[in-house]
């Protein structure tokens, strides 16, 4: 079996390693297999969720023909709280459909 293992350990880094496997293997054994529970110490600690094809899955999950093993980090801010912050900082004009009004136009045109 191909499957293709994806992982970001830092922003703008992405490690990606096409991995042949025997059928049965879990996502735990695959990191393993590939050498990054030992490169990448941080791949063993629960803050980091693994997911096929963007699909949340656990660390015992079978793996498929054709799978794409994704190692996620877990969220520095919450994006809901950031766009709040960029909002306040903006202000109501500064944004959305009004931000780019003509001059001498009336407000919402």
């Amino acid at each position: 079996m191909q499957i293709t293992l994806m992982y970001s350990p830092a922003p703008r880094q992405v490690l990606e390693l096409n991995l042949q496997v025997s059928e049965g293997w879990t996502a735990q054994r695959a990191l393993d297999q590939a050498g990054w529970t030992t490169a990448y110490p941080q791949l063993g600690t629960p803050a980091l969720t693994l997911g096929v094809w963007g699909r949340r899955v656990s660390r015992e999950h079978v793996l498929r023909d054709g799978d794409r093993l994704e190692v996620y980090r877990s969220l520095r801010v919450d994006p809901k709280v950031a766009r709040r912050e960029r909002f306040v900082g903006q202000g109501a004009r500064g944004t959305g459909l009004f931000a780019r009004r003509k001059a001498g136009s009336k407000a919402g045109y």
